[in-house]
């Protein structure tokens, strides 16, 4: 099945909207590493109604109005995967969670590991808040939009100030 685009742009960047049918696909990044994310056959949409409410509450999002999304999504990926991508929709606005916590919350406390890898191949960043997980430690951990691009989006949640340049 093809999938339909639109690009919006952000505090982070430009970001590629992609529906599947009436269901949000993915959010890309602007620097997306290749492969990260399989779409098969794009074409733009800009009128695309799913993507046009992802725009609006991701806009709501970012202007400090919006905490939780109300959209349909559809994971592809492993069942492994959409266990994790699950695991993260539960991680509350302002909050984080290691890799661990994740790994135990699916009741696979050994496949920290794993968990980490799914959480790099999250096709529906932001609003599947993979930059909600970070390491055991408290550090800022790998992420496919970029470490200034996560510490922003937790600086935006925890309502701290903050100036990067993207």
């Amino acid at each position: 099945m093809s999938c339909a685009f639109t690009l919006m742009q952000s505090p982070v960047g430009t970001l590629t909207l992609v529906a599947r049918g009436e269901r949000l696909a993915a959010v890309l990044w602007e620097h997306e590493r290749e492969n990260r994310v399989r779409l098969g056959d794009l074409h733009r949409d800009d009128r695309h109604g799913v993507l046009r409410e992802t725009a609006r509450q991701l806009g709501e999002y970012f202007a400090g109005q919006r905490q939780r999304f109300e959209l349909e999504l559809d994971f592809a990926g492993t069942e492994f995967q959409r266990e994790v991508w699950a695991a993260l929709l539960t991680i509350p606005f302002g909050q984080t969670r290691s890799y661990g916590d994740i790994a135990r919350q699916i009741g696979k406390p050994d496949a920290v590991r794993a968990v980490g890898a799914a959480n790099g191949r999250n096709p529906i960043s932001i609003i599947a808040p993979c930059h909600r997980v970070i390491g055991a430690s408290g550090s800022l951990t790998g992420f496919a939009g970029g470490l200034p691009a996560k510490q922003f989006l937790l600086a935006l949640e925890g309502r701290q100030s903050l100036a990067l340049d993207f």
